[in-house]
This record gives C-alpha cells, sequence and structure tokens, in this order.
C-alpha cells in the first residue's frame, strides 16, 4: 500500500471502481473532502470521516490509517515478533492431536501476578516492540499454570492468563491485526470467566470496545460498552474500583458515539463519567487503565476534537488537572488532540510545539500510532521553511515524501 492516507483512499477507490463523486455520494460527504485527501491537500481527518469512508468501501478503518512501522518488514511477511505474538494466541496445542504444549514447571502464581505488572508497565510507556518480545513467554507460563496448580492456585493463574489475553489484544490491535486481536480478547473472555476476579469480564468488555472502535464498528463499540455499564451501574456504596470500571465504560461509549455523530449521546455519557471521576475524587489506575478526573478531562478533549470543535478542546485542555499523573501513552495521545486542534486552527507553530511535546513523552507510541504520522506529514506540508521542527520531526519518524 502506498504511503499517505490520500493515497490508500484512491487506491481502495479504484479498486472498488468508483469515481470520486460516486465515493462521496456513499459516504455521505462532499466531493471536496474525497478530493483533498486523494489530493494530499490534507494527510488528516476525523474519525468519524474516516469511518463512512471506510463502510463506503466495505474495509476495516485502519487500512485506510496504514500499517505502523515499528516492526515493519519487507517483502510483505509479517515482522517475526508479531508472528511470535500471534503464535503465542493461537499455539498448535490448542489443536487436538497436533502437538502437545511443552510441560514445564510454570512459575508461582507470584511469579506470574509479578511477571504480568512488568509487562503493563512496558505497555503503558508504549514500548510495543518490548511487549512482543516478553508476551509470548507470559501467555506460555501461565498456560502451564492453569494446567498444573488446582483450587485457588489455578483461579489465580487464569486471572492472570485473562489480563495476558487482553494486553495481547490491545498490542495486536495497536499493529492493525484485529483479526489476531479479537481472538486473543475471545481467550482472555473464557479464562476470566474461570478466574477468581470478576472485574476481568469488564475490562474484557472495555476492550472489545475499543477493537470495534478501531475496525469502524463504532454502533457495535457503543452498545457492548453502554449494554456492560448498564449492567454494572454502581450504587451509593459502591468501592472506587466500581466506579473507575463504570467510568471506563463510559468513555468508550461516548468515544463511539462521537464517531456515530451521536454528540448528543457522547455529551450525556462523558458528562457522567465526569461525575463518577468527581465522586472518585482522585485519578486511579486499574488493570492498567487510569481513570478520575483527569483521564475524564482528556476525554472531553478528545470527543471535542472529533467533533470538529478545535477551540473548545482547547479552552476545556487548559483546565485540566493532573495531567502528569497519566500514563505515557495517555498524555501523549492528549498532546496529539491539542495539535490537532490547533493544527485545525491554523495555528501551526502550537501544534508542532504539542507534537513534539507527545514525542518526548512517548516516542515510540508516535513511531507506530497513525494519525500522529498523518498530521506530521500535513503540518509538514505546509510548512515553508526548508529547515524547520516540523520537518525534523518527520525526518525522525521516517515521514516518507
Amino acid at each position: 500500500m502506498t504511503a499517505t492516507l490520500g493515497d490508500r483512499l484512491g487506491e481502495l477507490r479504484m479498486r472498488r471502481g468508483l469515481t470520486q463523486e460516486a465515493l462521496a455520494d456513499k459516504a455521505r460527504l462532499s466531493v471536496d473532502t474525497v478530493r483533498k485527501l486523494e489530493q494530499n491537500q490534507r494527510f488528516t481527518a476525523r474519525m468519524s470521516t474516516l469511518n463512512r469512508l471506510a463502510r463506503a468501501l466495505d474495509i476495516e478503518t485502519s487500512a485506510l490509517l496504514g500499517p505502523p512501522v515499528v516492526l515493519a518488514s519487507s517483502g510483505g511477511a509479517e515482522p517475526p515478533s508479531i508472528l511470535a505474538l500471534r503464535q503465542a494466541v493461537t499455539p498448535l496445542s490448542d489443536f487436538p492431536g497436533l502437538v502437545a504444549e511443552e510441560d514445564v514447571p510454570p512459575p508461582t502464581v507470584a511469579g506470574l501476578q509479578s511477571s504480568l505488572r512488568s509487562t503493563e508497565r512496558i505497555r503503558r510507556q508504549g514500548e510495543l516492540t518490548k511487549i512482543t518480545a516478553v508476551l509470548p513467554t507470559l501467555l506460555s507460563d501461565a498456560r502451564a499454570a492453569v494446567r498444573h496448580f488446582t483450587g485457588g492456585e489455578r483461579a489465580a493463574s487464569y486471572a492472570v492468563l485473562a489480563e495476558a489475553y487482553q494486553v495481547a489484544a490491545t498490542t495486536l490491535t495497536a499493529f492493525g491485526k484485529e483479526d489476531a486481536a479479537y481472538t486473543a480478547l475471545e481467550r482472555s473472555m473464557e479464562a476470566a470467566a474461570k478466574s477468581d476476579d470478576p472485574h476481568l469480564e469488564v475490562i474484557g468488555v472495555s476492550t472489545l470496545s475499543w477493537i470495534f472502535s478501531k475496525q469502524g464498528r463504532v454502533a457495535d463499540a457503543e452498545h457492548v460498552a453502554v449494554h456492560m455499564a448498564e449492567r454494572i451501574e454502581p450504587g451509593f456504596r459502591s468501592a472506587p474500583v466500581g466506579l473507575a470500571l463504570w467510568g471506563i465504560l463510559l468513555l468508550r461509549g461516548a468515544t463511539a458515539a462521537v464517531r456515530r455523530e451521536r454528540n448528543d449521546v457522547a455529551e450525556e455519557l462523558l458528562s457522567l463519567a465526569s461525575a463518577a471521576a468527581a465522586r472518585i475524587g482522585a485519578d486511579r489506575l486499574d488493570y492498567a487503565t487510569p481513570f478520575g478526573p483527569t483521564n475524564a478531562g482528556v476525554a472531553m478533549v478528545n470527543a471535542y476534537v472529533d467533533m470538529g470543535r478545535p477551540d473548545q478542546a482547547l479552552t476545556h485542555a487548559a483546565r485540566i488537572p493532573g495531567l502528569a499523573s497519566l500514563p505515557p501513552t495517555w498524555l501523549a495521545r492528549h498532546h496529539l488532540d491539542r495539535a490537532t486542534a490547533y493544527a485545525e486552527m491554523h495555528r501551526d507553530q502550537e501544534a508542532t510545539r504539542a507534537l513534539l511535546t507527545a514525542e518526548r513523552t512517548a516516542p515510540e507510541w508516535m513511531r507506530y500510532h497513525g494519525s500522529s504520522r498523518h498530521l506530521v506529514a500535513e503540518l509538514r506540508g505546509r510548512e515553508a521553511r526548508r529547515t524547520s521542527p516540523i520537518k525534523d520531526l518527520a525526518f525522525r519518524l521516517e515521514i516518507d515524501g
């Protein structure tokens, strides 16, 4: 596939035998939007626009954004580390009569839990190449543990296995492998049902909503998040973890609602999430996912950006407390949202500064995140100077052109 969003859009449109006018009509967009994207006059678009184009072309939204580059390989083959993660999610031993999984003594439950915590710390840093190196071993060890242990130790091992599969699902999704991610998440839910942790099902549904959003299945993403939120709606005496998990689901549902252009629904869900965050009163990190006043505020900024309200996004961003409490990947995403809002208002120098802050916060995340690369390419194209910070950033991210 070719390098830019517009190049991919044009190629996919021609494969479908559509004119720009026909595609615009099917996607319920203006011809000018399609034309500017294909002519690389614009390198970015709101997620709602991308979702419309993807539905019109009968593809997943991630196909328009293109593959991530951190683990890129030549010749069209998957990089070895992604292949190893696929094999860890679906080992041959799962198929009866082919090969037995090696029967080795597993680590202790405490050892498994320690390995899981280390893996989640790496994930929060956005270091996906490290994740693909350590996760296959963790999955193998956790499967060995559930075969070896009984009783409470077995249930605790299933909890680790469920979370490890969930991390695999998010990692594979980040690399555009939503099919394998869905399989990993199915296995996570199966393990969660045999574990000693009732919260794991909720986290699994939150991840499922995120995967659906990445696939452009935004109606399904909204439905599963809101349905689970209704199931677990907390009461007056609910523990903070229950409020946090409920709030996380509401934020997932709001993201999907914005991308469905159901802004009223999204704002209602965001309001409920903000109320839950205020009731907790402090930022928390449960199952490697932050929630609290800070993350609720960041989600509001993201929603305003996706709604095409950059001025409101920037006004709200200036009021968010405690940004330093966010994990690096969440914080980098927030800086990207700020950069997008500045770019929409043609405040390119401020957009560049926000992108450079995101790069300092999570450098590897910047390299593989499609939206950040497209925004850098667009700002570089608008830069008249021969040398500039945005052109230097494009060079470091190895953006062609």
